[in-house]
């Protein structure tokens, strides 16, 4: 038999609803009614500690937990904390953030600990290289857009693959919606360029050995992409997913204000831009300098922070964060 873990629901929901309506008087008093149903959870599971990711649903956790005495640990993976997370970090025993910037929205009970990602340990570049049909002398480009809005990158790309391929190898992650139009867009393509372009719709178990072996990465800017890049160490052009509070846009800003990264807006993401980037980017000297900075940021044990940090509190140690015992 499997193991399960208990789920357990409180009234308070997800704010997603636009404008006046019902919820606009409900809400309020399901996040009142939420805290005593907290309160009274935590009685009964007795926590030794309180972990979150923070937002509006965990705010009647962290105020229960407040008021039962069980320390709370708050994760925020965006440079730029949404309000709820920000109300949250006045009441939690101690705020982890993933960039060193978010420290000045929670004066006094953060630290950096980054964001958790997988595991980049015992990748050989030279083979994960030559798995993709890649050459020592050759460049590598990767592509992928993430979960929200690929189309915009499907299409720069696509579009831009005559003048990419004589200079780069593209392995393009289109997701499956884009496949049928990156398998055409190969199909247009000369002989001789066919074989530099590969589509797949998702890498899942070998994007660690792609992210390793690429030498330039276009994509999003969401925490765990940014952390990726940066516990790698590799050149990127970042193109913000325009909407959810701007998040992406701090994250690629703070990266490229390191040296590590070039934003271009979603707006300005064409294949002319593409291409005109990934020209500028041709010179070895150059993508190695912004691979060294993006490696200096980088924090590939995060998981181990967040854990140990955790324990310590449940377990009322020094925190290994550098805060007192909770």
């Amino acid at each position: 038999m499997r193991g399960e873990l208990p789920y357990h629901e409180l009234v308070v929901r997800s704010l997603r609803s636009s404008g006046a309506s019902v919820h606009t008087v409900l809400d309020p008093a399901r996040l009142a009614a939420s805290v005593p149903q907290a309160w009274w959870l935590l009685g009964r599971l007795r926590p030794a500690a309180l972990f979150t990711t923070g937002g509006y649903l965990a705010l009647p956790l962290v105020l229960a937990a407040r008021a039962r005495g069980v320390p709370t640990l708050v994760w925020e993976g965006n440079v730029q904390p949404g309000r709820a997370t920000r109300a949250i970090g006045r009441f939690a025993t101690r705020v982890a953030v993933s960039f060193p910037p978010t420290l000045e929205a929670f004066p006094g009970n953060s630290f950096v600990s980054g964001t958790p990602i997988r595991s980049f340990a015992g990748i050989d570049r030279q083979a994960a290289r030559h798995a993709l049909g890649v050459e020592p002398d050759e460049r590598l480009m990767l592509v992928f857009g993430g979960s929200q809005a690929v189309t915009r990158l499907n299409t720069a790309v696509t579009d831009a693959l005559p003048a990419l391929l004589p200079d780069w190898h593209v392995l393009h992650l289109t997701g499956e919606g884009g496949m049928a139009d990156a398998g055409a867009a190969r199909q247009r393509l000369p002989d001789p360029l066919r074989s530099r372009y590969a589509a797949e719709p998702f890498l899942t178990d070998r994007m660690a050995d792609a992210l390793v072996a690429a030498d330039l990465v276009i994509g999003r800017a969401g925490s765990s992409t940014c952390a990726e890049l940066t516990a790698v160490g590799v050149a990127s052009v970042l193109v913000p997913y325009p909407y959810a509070g701007a998040h992406q846009r701090y994250n690629a800003g703070y990266l490229a204000d390191e040296g590590a990264a070039i934003v271009v807006s979603d707006e300005d993401f064409t294949a002319e831009r593409l291409v005109a980037e990934a020209r500028g980017l041709l010179h070895d000297d150059r993508r190695a300098a912004m691979a060294a900075a993006a490696l200096g940021l980088g924090r590939p044990d995060a998981a181990h922070a967040l854990a140990d940090e955790l324990l310590a509190m449940a377990e009322g140690r020094a925190l290994p964060s550098g805060a007192p015992a909770p």
